[in-house]
């Protein structure tokens, strides 16, 4: 049997917000270039910076807010504190 008209879309559309995103645009939530997010990230990870996605390649952007939120003491607690070493580790990641 054949159809003498092919089935039509549907007219009602919804956006999509992805929830995983690629490099570049996890950068520029964090309001870096891609190659300044690629010079911090090991710094970024060290801070618990959510690791990319292992099979897509791709950062979550809800761990990125909760990692975020975390550190500005939004989660429900107090921001962790951070020792003097360990702000100098992570400067020094940066540095390469």
């Amino acid at each position: 049997m054949t159809h003498a008209h092919p089935p039509q879309p549907s007219s009602v559309r919804f956006p999509v917000q992805p929830r995983l995103v690629p490099p570049i645009k996890a950068a520029r939530y964090l309001h870096l270039t891609l190659a300044e997010f690629a010079e911090k990230l090991s710094a970024l990870q060290m801070q618990g910076f959510p690791k990319a996605c292992p099979i897509t390649g791709n950062y979550d952007l809800v761990a990125i807010d909760a990692w975020q939120d975390k550190r500005s003491g939004l989660a429900g607690g107090a921001p962790s504190a951070q020792s003097s070493a360990d702000i100098a580790k992570a400067r020094l990641a940066t540095l390469g």
